[in-house]
């Protein structure tokens, strides 16, 4: 497991998706994160069709099952039909990881019951079709109640355990119980920790009380002193996570792909760490 996934749900939205494919697939991180949903199944697409006119030997891709888009079903037929567009699209025959993905149409029980999506994503490992199943949804107790199943194999957290973030907690403890493979999305919260001012008010998608604005500007101001980029200090909180075993990054251009190598590369000092645990906890943060 490499320590940099790419994330690919802006992949298809954007004209020159083609170009970003190509890059995403022939560059130094050889690690794909799509769903089935994404830009209306046109990330994976686009993934699949630069598999193959690109030299990309050692390329990985996991993938997610999606609710049924029309009808928001989500139960064991939805998996399997969701599992073969995904496999069609990207030309392969088996995924090394494929995650039930925003199960919000449903309750856990239902998920569970015969019939259900889970059983359905049990029975796809069991053939041999996913080398492991895993749990991927934006919600922090939904993702938790799902974990103590013990049906899954690994778990995808977003926008909860960064810099500024730790609401992810108990979600790290409970896969790290279970020895799960821990995926932790959105380092850089939506925008918020990258430096871009038009996110500067939102985390995660969502307004920021003046409270843990204050806690972001104390951090930016510690990166500062450092001489620190905030985005490579958000990076490195995730990389350095002994209980993250892959950071997923975002990648909505091909610049914003090319920056993701000095960010990586970058050299933060012992105590600047130090120093920001002498911050004290964040705040709650608006997706708690």
């Amino acid at each position: 497991m490499e320590a940099i996934t790419l994330g690919t749900s802006a992949l298809g939205r954007e004209p020159g998706g083609q170009r970003l494919a190509r890059e995403l697939v022939s560059g130094r991180f050889r690690q794909l994160d799509t769903s089935n949903e994404y830009a209306g199944g046109r990330s994976e697409t686009l993934i699949g069709q630069v598999i193959g006119q690109v030299p990309g030997d050692g390329v990985t891709v996991f993938s997610k099952a999606d609710r049924d888009p029309g009808t928001g079903v989500f139960d064991g037929d939805r998996v399997m039909r969701s599992f073969e567009e995904t496999i069609s699209r990207l030309g392969v025959s088996t995924l090394p990881v494929y995650h039930l993905h925003d199960p919000f149409t449903i309750t856990v029980r239902e998920a569970m019951a015969p019939g259900g999506a889970v059983p359905a994503l049990v029975a796809l490992r069991e053939q041999g079709l996913v080398g492991a199943i895993g749990i991927a949804a934006a919600g922090g107790t939904l993702v938790e109640d799902y974990i103590r199943t013990d049906a899954f194999d690994a778990v995808l957290t977003h926008n909860r355990y960064t810099l500024v973030d730790r609401s992810a907690e108990d979600i790290l403890r409970l896969a790290t119980e279970r020895r799960m493979l821990v995926f932790n999305a959105a380092p850089f919260g939506g925008g918020i920790l990258s430096g871009s001012p038009r996110h500067a008010s939102r985390y995660g998608y969502r307004p920021i009380s003046p409270e843990f604005g204050r806690h972001v500007e104390k951090v930016r101001e510690l990166c500062e002193r450092w001489r620190v980029a905030l985005p490579a200090a958000a990076l490195h909180f995730s990389l350095r996570e002994p209980r993250v075993h892959s950071t997923v990054v975002g990648i909505t251009s091909v610049e914003r792909l090319k920056a993701l190598d000095a960010l990586v590369d970058a050299v933060i000092p012992d105590a600047f760490w130090e120093e920001l645990d002498a911050l004290g906890a964040p705040p709650p943060s608006p997706v708690d």
